[in-house]
């Protein structure tokens, strides 16, 4: 697997690449060999530390992003547990793009009761994303926002060829937005 390591307001010493490596070797059970997996360790101006993992797989964008106010390590074992989770989570939709043997042992490799974070968002933007576009099934976009665990997601209708917004009510159930002409 082809790991990718950045960070943002700190400096990745050899302890924390290792520590990374081991930890992210782990995952190769799940992924093939030549599976890509983006690290991005982040160190904020309240000393809290931040690591999301990324990992594109066949059409499908795993995603897991977990924060710490005095250790990293627990962020990266947090983030680690949630991708995990996410993995077994949509195990039967995911089973044609992971390794065929992947869920051959049941137990979790990560710590299973990490805690989830919860941010709270702000009116002003503060970052601008831009991302491709492919054209998807509406199964395929739930997937997909589920993967990623957004609340919205941005996608092309395969159906009808247009772009749509799958998103998550209040209620629990999600929505769809169609444009019309």
């Amino acid at each position: 697997m082809k790991t990718t390591i950045t960070a943002k307001n700190m400096v990745v010493t050899p302890g924390i690449n290792d520590r990374v490596m081991k930890k992210i070797s782990k995952m190769g059970r799940y992924l093939n060999p030549n599976a890509e997996i983006f690290v991005r360790l982040t160190k904020e101006k309240n000393n809290r530390r931040t690591c999301e993992i990324t990992v594109p797989v066949s059409g499908v964008t795993l995603r897991a992003e977990a924060s710490n106010d005095d250790n990293l390590y627990v962020s990266i074992d947090q983030a680690l547990a949630k991708l995990e989770r996410q993995i077994h989570k949509h195990r039967t939709k995911l089973d044609k793009r992971l390794r065929e043997d992947a869920f051959s042992p049941v137990e979790l490799e990560y710590d299973a009761d990490a805690a989830e974070t919860v941010e709270e968002s702000t009116r002003k933007i503060v970052r601008t994303k831009s991302f491709p576009v492919r054209p998807m099934s509406v199964e395929d976009a739930i997937l997909q926002m589920e993967l990623l665990g957004h609340s919205f997601f941005v996608f092309v209708n395969v159906e009808t060829d247009r772009t749509n917004v799958l998103y998550l009510r209040k209620d629990g159930d999600l929505g769809l937005m169609e444009p019309e002409a």
